[in-house]
């Protein structure tokens, strides 16, 4: 299993924080960011790279 510790899992940590804060200020339904957030949690590093590419953005964006 994969340990991460130190300055890289302060990184991690750093950006599972902003994607998850990212999904909830998400348009998305609340069903689909409590998936989202489930699947950033349970999964660290996966789950933020699924995020990144696939995840809700937050509704603050200007086109």
């Amino acid at each position: 299993m994969l340990e991460i510790s130190g300055i890289g899992g302060l990184i991690i940590l750093a950006l599972d924080i902003w994607a998850i804060v990212s999904i909830i200020g998400s348009s998305a339904s609340t069903g689909k960011k409590v998936l989202w957030v489930l699947l950033v949690l349970i999964l660290p590093i996966l789950g933020f790279i699924i995020w990144l590419f696939a995840g809700p953005r937050s509704g603050t964006r200007v086109a």
